[in-house]
């Protein structure tokens, strides 16, 4: 849980090194999934609309979040990026040996907003303009 009671407590004194920095990415990583976790909870404990829909909105940024931090890691730590790619592909096998086709962005969002995204388009989304 965040430790508010310190205002100094993300403070360092110093420049973190490389390692330091990608442990903290990672503890970042496990944050951002505990708040999805919670505000899906939050979502399945309530009936009204409105705090549903708020709710909702907010954890999927903070799923957006980890993309960014997963991202971040893969850049900062190539070894680890070959880790995901080995873990990802042996599900990938998995899920061929049972027939089992990975669904594509298009077929979860839709051809015509897939087909209309560039890095551009998300940078304007993301800003709201």
């Amino acid at each position: 849980m965040p430790s508010f009671a310190n205002p100094f407590a993300g403070n360092v004194s110093r420049k973190i090194t490389k390692a330091e920095l990608i442990q903290a990415i990672r503890l970042d990583i496990a944050g951002e999934l505990e708040a999805i976790f919670l505000y899906d909870a939050h979502v399945l404990a309530t009936d009204d609309i409105v705090a549903k829909t708020v709710l909702s909105d907010i954890r999927d940024e903070e799923k957006a979040h980890i993309g960014e931090l997963m991202t971040l890691l893969r850049y900062l730590d190539p070894a680890e990026a070959e880790h995901f790619a080995s873990g990802e592909g042996e599900v990938k096998e998995m899920m061929a040996k049972l027939g089992i086709e990975e669904p594509s962005l298009e077929s979860v969002m839709g051809k015509s907003y897939v087909s209309g995204l560039t890095v551009g388009s998300l940078i304007k989304d993301k800003e709201g303009k």
